[in-house]
């Protein structure tokens, strides 16, 4: 029989994948993943370390019944033309992929391939991006109606993949890069076990009582797998009950993930540009006053412990928790005054589940110019955020050591008493960058 090639991208597992069985049911199965300078590049030192672990793992699960992954480096619309021709294959088994960069490669490698059909089934989300629009066919703007049509159009039940039952074949394979040294960075177990095991250990949570409490740290942490595909939304989907509020609550943020896929689909420029044009015209620092914001930001030394706290987590784990990403989101916009693409960019580099449709439009969504009604106003105050979520300080103490000695409500403004030695000043004065941010909406509303 003529063998298939399965290109894996953001699929890195064998459970519950379509394009698996669709290979399958064709013939013979070559697995491959292409290590693509493109998606590589502008990739942190975590994401490629877990990106490497991840196909580490998905080899080892493939050798159980075969010869195991294929790995070539280079541009998918040479690697794949050549694959095909050396082992006579028959097609190209994918999930689709509906991301701007994606879709474009996509298009390149099934011209390349010629008379070789590049065969997409499935996709990384429950509902398809483009399957559910509004009454009058036009893609959703706003969250809640797109989550009614959204949960009204259900999903199939998992995909019965079973890698046993696939006839694997293999070809010369190029090693994997080694992992940047990471030094004290620590990054979750890699694969689809690891995946199916956070799982099984999160579900049942009241996760509407801890989702926005970074000092218990019990949230899923399962944005990790569903960015690289170790598992798939669906898988759990069909485990979670509606009728139970916590299960309800969670079913909404990976219907979240899904909403801003269809939205960067749709409107593919907002991965970079404004969703909301009117916002362009706002001031923001430049030259040395930039680099300096940032790089304080960056290294977690503003001066605001619950904004350091989220920034150092995000350097020692490439991950931060939801609720203080929008703080120091925030914090970075309004009162830093740094434009949103700028931290975007850094939490893409940075976050080993960065996935580009949530994280810009997330972003986009604290500068108010993306797809939220609220307006730019909203400003998150980083001292009551930090007495609301992180009540008795564990958070901040955790990663901010120079806070360490602070007692209680005290570290979440040290100043007060004399800032501890080696922690720096606060960089700006919260109620005066406020006050800035306001006044620049104003202006910007008034003069246009």
């Amino acid at each position: 029989m003529t063998p298939s090639i399965l290109w894996f991208r953001r699929d890195l597992r064998l459970g519950d994948h379509p394009a698996l069985l669709a290979a399958a049911d064709a013939g013979p199965v070559l697995p491959l993943f292409v290590l693509d300078d493109s998606l590589l590049g502008p990739s942190g030192p975590a994401r490629i370390a877990f990106l490497v672990q991840s196909l580490r793992a998905l080899d080892q699960d493939l050798r159980q019944h075969g010869p195991g992954l294929v790995v070539r480096h280079g541009r998918p619309e040479d690697v794949l033309p050549e694959l095909a021709r050396e082992i006579s294959a028959g097609a190209v088994h994918i999930s689709a992929d509906f991301g701007p960069y994606g879709a474009q490669r996509d298009e390149a490698v099934a011209r390349a391939l010629g008379d070789v059909p590049l065969v997409a089934t499935g996709s990384p989300y429950a509902v398809a991006p483009g399957r559910v629009a509004t009454g009058s066919g036009s893609p959703y703007k706003v969250f809640t109606p797109f989550y009614k049509a959204w949960a009204g159009h259900g999903w199939r039940a998992p995909a019965e993949s079973d890698p046993a039952d696939v006839e694997w074949v293999g070809a010369p394979s190029e090693d994997l890069p080694d992992e940047p040294d990471l030094g004290e960075v620590e990054l979750p177990e890699a694969g689809e076990a690891a995946a199916l095991a956070r799982w099984r250990e999160f579900h049942g949570t009241d996760y509407e009582d801890i989702r926005d409490r970074p000092d218990l740290d019990e949230t899923s942490r399962l944005s990790t797998y569903l960015r690289w595909g170790a598992i798939h939304p669906r898988t759990l989907l069909a485990d979670i009950d509606a009728r139970n509020p916590h299960q309800e609550t969670y079913r909404r943020e990976l219907a979240w993930r899904e909403f801003y896929a269809q939205v960067l689909h749709h409107w593919p420029d907002s991965a970079r540009d404004y969703f909301r044009p009117e916002l362009k015209g706002l001031p923001y620092v430049q030259g040395k006053e930039l680099d300096t914001r940032l790089a304080a930001w960056k290294a977690g030394r503003t001066g605001y412990p619950m904004v350091d706290a989220g920034m150092r987590q995000l350097l020692g784990e490439g991950w931060m928790h939801n609720r203080v990403r929008m703080i120091v989101a925030s914090f970075l916009v309004k009162h830093l005054q740094v434009e949103w693409q700028h931290g975007a960019a850094h939490f893409m580099e940075q976050l080993v589940d960065g996935d580009l449709a949530s994280n810009q439009h997330n972003w986009q969504w604290v500068a108010g110019c993306g797809t939220d009604a609220a307006p730019y106003f909203r400003i998150f105050n980083p001292i009551t955020q930090g007495e609301k979520f992180d009540p008795d300080g564990e958070y901040i103490r955790r990663w901010v050591p120079e806070l360490a000695g602070q007692r209680g409500k005290d570290v979440h403004q040290p100043w007060r008493s004399g800032p501890p030695e080696g922690y720096p000043d606060p960089i700006v004065d919260h109620a005066e960058a406020r006050a800035e941010a306001l006044e620049a909406y104003q202006l910007l509303r008034r003069h246009g």
